[in-house]
C-alpha cells in the first residue's frame, strides 16, 4: 500500500492518540505533522482519561482503533524487552472481544474449507456464536457420532484486513524508526515484525490444532491438566474443531469456592504445571491468562483445563538448560553461580568481569530476600535481573521474554487462588526433580542409544576427513568459514571443535574396531568388542560440545 493511500489512516491513528493525550508518541515519532494544526479543535479528553497513566491511555486508544490494534497490543504485552513494564502491564489487560459475524457466513466458510455440507459434517450446529474475537469466532456443535465439540472459524476476509493493518503498522514503525529519539532501544521495526509473525501464526488454525495435539500428548496421563482433543477430519487451516470442555475461569474464585475446591492445592498445582511444561517438555502455553485457563469442577480431583493454543513457546535446548540452572542458583541464592552461568551461556560477552556481574546480581536480589518467601515473585526478580544484565550487554532471544511474561501470568493466577502461596518452595523441588531426571546417566544412555546408528554411519568417513583436514593445515590451504558474526566466541568454539575432533576420532576408531572384531572374529566372544564400543561411546559423550 502506497504512503499516499495510507495517509488518511495514519491521520486517524494520530488523531486518536492525541484524543487520549498521547502527544509524546505523536511528537516523538513525527507521526503526522499536519495534525498539530488541528490540535486546538480536537475534542478534549475526559477528566477521568486525562488523569490516567500513559499505559492505560494507550490501552484505551488501541481499543478505539479497532480489533487488529487490540491484537497488536496483546502481542506487544509479551515483549517486555521492547516496551516499558508499565505499558506492558496495561496492554496485557486488553480484551480481544468484537461483535460476531453472521452464522450463515461461518457455515459457508466451514463448507468451503472442509468440502462438505455442514448438515453432513455435524448433527447439530449452533448458528449463534459462543464467543467472538478479532481473528476468529467459536460455535457449538455436535458430531454425527454424538460428541459435543466447538468449531473455531476464521473471520471472512481477515487475511486482507490483517495485511492492510500490518502495512499501516509498518508505516508507523518506519516513521518511529526515523524520528523517535530512542529508536535504537525501542526497535519499532522489530516490534512490528513480532506482531506480523504472531498474527500470521494465528491465521493458521491447523497450526493451533497441532499445538493442542502436542500439549495433550504431553499431559495424556496427567491428573492435573486436561487438553481438549482435536478432530482432524473436521479441521483445516480456516476451521478448527475441538472437544467441548466445561469449567470455570481460574479467576472465578466464588465458583471455585462453591465447588469446595482446595485453592491452596490448586495454586501449587498450577506452578508445578508451568515448570513441567517448560523444563520437562520444552513446550509451554504462552498465553496463560485466566480466560484461557479453566478449572474443571466436574471431576472428583480438580484439575486445570487449557484453552486457546495460538501462542505456544519453546526454548533452544541450550537456553533451556542454562535457564534451569539459573533458576536453581536463584532459589539457592548463589549469586556467583548466576553470574558464571550468564557468561557460560553466551548471553553476554566473555570480557564481562564475573565479580562485577556477581555484585550487580546481589544488589538486585538481596532486597527481595529480606521479605518472607511467600511475598517474593520469581517473575519480578527475573525481570529485574534481565534489566540489570542489559547494562552488561545482555542479549536474549524473544522466547526467553515470552517465558518471562508467561511466568508473570502463572504467578498471577497462583496468587489469585492463594495469596499466601510460597512459589519458591513449590517450584524448587519440582525443578530439581526434572533436572535430575533429564540429565541423569539413564537419560544420557538413551541419547547414546538413539545417536549410535548415526555415529556408526559416519564412522567410516572419519579417518578420511581427519587426513584431509591435516593435509590442508600442512599445505596452508585450510579455510575458516564463519556462520556467525560473533567473533568473540571464536576461541571457545575452536576449543570445542578440537575436543570434538579428538574424541570423535578416538570414539570412531573404538566403535569401528569393536564392530569389526565382533563381525570378523565372533569366536572371541562379545566382551572385548562390547568394551571397545562402550569406550568409544563414552569418548563421543565426553567430547560432545558443551558451553564453557
Amino acid at each position: 500500500m502506497t504512503p499516499l493511500r495510507l495517509a488518511p489512516r495514519l491521520l486517524r491513528v494520530a488523531v486518536v492518540l492525541l484524543r487520549y493525550r498521547l502527544d509524546e508518541l505523536v511528537d516523538a515519532a513525527h507521526l503526522f505533522r499536519p495534525v498539530k494544526l488541528v490540535r486546538g479543535i480536537l475534542p478534549r479528553a475526559r477528566a477521568d482519561v486525562r488523569g490516567l497513566p500513559r499505559g492505560a491511555r494507550l490501552r484505551l486508544a488501541l481499543n478505539d482503533l479497532g480489533p487488529i490494534f487490540v491484537k497488536a497490543g496483546q502481542v506487544l504485552s509479551t515483549r517486555r524487552d521492547l516496551i516499558p513494564p508499565d505499558i506492558a502491564d496495561e496492554l496485557a489487560e486488553l480484551q480481544d472481544k468484537v461483535p460476531p459475524f453472521p452464522g450463515h457466513e461461518a457455515r459457508a466458510i466451514i463448507e468451503q474449507s472442509l468440502g462438505k455440507p455442514v448438515d453432513e459434517l455435524f448433527r447439530d450446529f449452533e448458528v449463534e456464536a459462543l464467543a467472538s474475537a478479532s481473528i476468529a469466532q467459536v460455535h457449538a456443535a455436535r458430531l454425527p457420532s454424538g460428541e459435543a465439540v466447538v468449531v473455531k472459524v476464521l473471520r471472512p476476509g481477515i487475511e486482507k484486513r490483517i495485511k492492510r493493518d500490518v502495512d499501516l503498522l509498518h508505516a508507523l514503525g518506519e516513521l518511529a524508526q526515523r524520528w523517535h529519539p530512542n529508536a535504537d532501544k525501542v526497535r519499532p521495526l522489530d516490534v512490528v515484525a513480532e506482531v506480523e509473525k504472531t498474527l500470521g501464526n494465528e491465521l493458521d488454525l491447523q497450526r493451533e490444532g497441532a499445538n493442542a495435539s502436542l500439549l495433550r500428548r504431553n499431559f495424556e496421563h496427567s491428573d492435573d491438566l486436561y487438553v481438549p482433543a482435536v478432530y482432524w477430519d473436521h479441521s483445516s487451516e480456516r476451521v478448527l474443531t475441538l472437544e467441548r470442555v466445561y469449567g470455570v475461569p481460574a479467576d472465578d474464585i466464588a465458583a471455585i469456592d462453591k465447588a469446595g475446591i482446595d485453592r491452596h492445592a490448586l495454586a501449587a498445582m498450577g506452578v508445578r504445571l508451568f515448570y513441567e511444561q517448560v523444563f520437562r517438555d520444552n513446550f509451554f502455553h504462552a498465553d496463560a491468562h485466566p480466560g484461557n485457563i479453566w478449572v474443571d469442577t466436574s471431576v472428583s480431583t480438580p484439575r486445570f483445563i487449557a484453552l486457546d493454543f495460538g501462542i505456544m513457546g519453546s526454548l533452544p535446548e541450550a537456553d533451556q538448560y542454562w535457564l534451569a540452572e539459573n533458576f536453581i542458583a536463584l532459589f539457592e541464592r548463589d549469586y556467583r553461580r548466576i553470574a558464571e552461568l550468564h557468561l557460560a551461556a553466551g548471553w553476554m560477552p566473555r570480557h564481562i568481569r564475573v565479580d562485577e556481574l556477581e555484585a550487580a546480581v546481589r544488589t538486585v536480589c538481596e532486597p527481595y530476600f529480606t521479605r518472607p518467601l511467600a511475598q517474593i515473585s520469581i517473575a519480578e526478580v527475573a525481570a529485574k535481573l534481565f534489566q540489570t544484565a542489559r547494562r552488561f550487554e545482555l542479549t536474549l532471544q524473544p522466547q526467553l521474554i515470552l517465558l518471562q511474561k508467561t511466568l508473570l501470568n502463572i504467578e498471577g493466577v497462583g496468587r489469585m487462588l492463594d495469596p499466601e502461596i510460597d512459589i519458591w518452595s513449590v517450584a524448587h523441588p519440582v525443578l530439581k526433580r526434572i533436572l535430575r531426571k533429564r540429565y541423569s546417566p539413564r537419560h544420557a544412555i538413551r541419547i547414546l542409544r538413539r545417536r549410535l546408528p548415526e555415529w556408526l554411519h559416519a564412522a567410516p568417513r572419519m579417518p578420511d576427513l581427519v587426513r584431509e583436514m591435516l593435509e590442508q593445515n600442512v599445505s596452508g590451504q585450510a579455510r575458516v568459514h564463519f556462520a556467525s558474526e560473533d567473533l568473540k566466541q571464536l576461541h571457545a568454539e575452536a576449543r570445542r571443535s578440537r575436543r570434538l575432533l579428538a574424541g570423535g576420532l578416538v570414539g570412531a576408531t573404538l566403535v569401528l574396531g569393536g564392530t569389526l572384531l565382533w563381525s570378523l572374529a565372533p569366536q572371541h566372544g562379545p566382551w572385548i568388542p562390547g568394551v571397545a564400543v562402550a569406550l568409544g561411546a563414552l569418548a563421543f559423550l565426553f567430547s560432545w560440545p558443551r558451553r564453557n
